[in-house]
This record gives C-alpha cells, structure tokens and sequence, in this order.
C-alpha cells in the first residue's frame, strides 16, 4: 500500500538516527515501528491496583486557630504574640 505521512519533527529525528545507526531504509524502519507499536496498542491495558497515597501523622496544630493571620505569622516568626 502506498500513502503519504506527514511526521513530527521528533519522530522524524528518530527514523533519521535509527536509519543512520541500522544503515536501514526509511520504509522498513517506519513499518518496524508501526507494527510494534500497533501490537502494544492492541494490547490490553495492564491491571494495576489503585495508588493509594500514604498517610502521614503530622502532630498537633502549633497554633491555636489557623484563620487568626497575625497569630500564625508570630509564632512563625518566633515572636511572643500572647
């Protein structure tokens, strides 16, 4: 079969390199390509559990309230505020 592709600049800076590097032609590297490529895709995809982020205790608040600014950025800054 005959037909025209228009390629990304990556790709195309790939096929050039594999061409170079396997002294290959062009129609087989891009068929190679595409035949792996069509069986990964055909593939199943994997069954993975869920991520589950880890929990992590980070102690009690060091402030009384978080929503009082002015109390928050003095003990941040070391300051007696009480």
């Amino acid at each position: 079969m005959r037909t025209t592709l228009t390629l990304d600049d990556d790709v195309a800076t790939l096929l050039a390199r594999l061409r170079k590097a396997r002294n290959a032609g062009l129609k087989d590297l891009v068929n190679e390509a595409l035949r792996l490529g069509l069986r990964q895709m055909a593939m199943p995809p994997e069954d993975r559990p869920p991520y589950r982020t880890p929990s992590v205790s980070l102690g009690t608040c060091l402030v009384g309230r978080i929503d009082d600014v002015a109390h928050v950025l003095a003990v941040a800054e070391g300051e007696s505020f009480r």
